[in-house]
């Protein structure tokens, strides 16, 4: 299967970000809230969407 160039453009972009905070979950997390909280825009939080089971299931 060939492989899509937009998604491994993602990939490799992850790959970098994550190698950037030595891949540290809790780095990444934090760099990404510094982030939003300099980029000036509005961060929405929306709360989770409860899923109904199927009629007939």
């Amino acid at each position: 299967m060939r492989e899509d160039p937009i998604v491994a453009e993602i990939r490799r972009f992850r790959m970098e970000h994550a190698e950037k905070y030595g891949h540290d979950l809790k780095r990444i997390y934090e760099a990404l809230q510094d982030f939003e909280s300099k980029s000036g825009r509005e961060v929405v939080y929306r709360k989770p969407r409860i899923l109904l089971p199927k009629a007939g299931s």
